[in-house]
């Protein structure tokens, strides 16, 4: 089995929470100031049986910039198969949030949007297995731990899409042309599965064709755009922030 290291307290302690990784051994720098964070990694790490080793935080400079003096040696990310993306549901009923990110390339960008996902409550997050960031130790660790809690599935996001649609999910795509919508008049209270581009290219021609509408971010300022865990993240919350609206309504949100 491949093994890779975490790194970065919150990453680790997620890890560890979330217990869905094997777990090999956790390194800590002697030097670490007791706080709350360490305490209770140390607690998780006993519980799972964990091998702890101490040693000086300058012997650890294997470990990427930013470890904080902590690193734990464990199994790679564990995806999920695509059909699991839906199970469990959102919370109460709620109808499923999706997010589907095409090709992104920057490590920071998708660590941004998995943390938000997390916040918000998606229930599962689609990537394509070429021509992408994966979940990586970078990844984790810049979504603070929140990629170790979420369910993402590698598949082709064409063929994906076309059965979620199947499936009664809107497809809707994160785009700033003339043609998209403004995100305020968009309807979010049914099933849907919100699309994010690649950082420079945008959408591939064959993942917006499958889409069943365009969306837009407005915006007043003099820069016209948005990176993608930027937006992707003001989308997400968009979503959330109608859906809870709805749900102190009592009714669904406004087309």
């Amino acid at each position: 089995m491949k093994h890779e290291w975490l790194y970065g307290r919150q990453a680790v302690r997620e890890a560890l929470r979330a217990n869905r990784r094997r777990f090999f051994r956790l390194v800590l720098a002697a030097e670490n100031r007791p706080k709350a964070v360490l305490e209770e990694i140390h607690d998780l790490a006993s519980r799972a049986n964990l091998r702890v080793e101490l040693c000086r935080r300058g012997d650890l400079g294997w470990l990427p910039g930013g470890h904080q003096g902590v690193g734990l040696e464990c199994s790679p990310y564990p995806y999920v198969r695509p059909a699991e993306i839906l199970s469990p549901p959102g919370e109460a009923g709620e109808p499923p949030c999706l997010l589907i990110l095409d090709q992104l390339q920057d490590p920071q960008n998708l660590g941004t949007l998995l943390r938000t996902a997390d916040a918000v409550g998606v229930c599962g997050i689609l990537i394509p297995p070429r021509r992408s960031v994966g979940v990586t130790s970078a990844v984790s660790n810049a979504s603070a731990g929140a990629a170790e809690h979420l369910r993402i599935a590698q598949a082709n996001l064409a063929q994906s899409i076309v059965r979620l649609k199947e499936q009664g999910l809107w497809i809707l795509a994160l785009e700033s042309g003339p043609e998209a919508e403004d995100i305020e008049d968009v309807d979010f209270s049914g099933p849907i599965a919100l699309v994010v581009g690649n950082e420079s290219q945008g959408l591939r021609s064959l993942v917006r064709e499958e889409s069943d509408r365009r969306i837009r971010i407005p915006m007043r300022g003099h820069v016209d755009s948005l990176n993608a865990g930027v937006a992707g993240s003001l989308a997400l919350y968009a979503v959330w922030h109608a859906r809870e609206g709805a749900s102190r309504r009592g009714g669904r949100a406004s087309p």
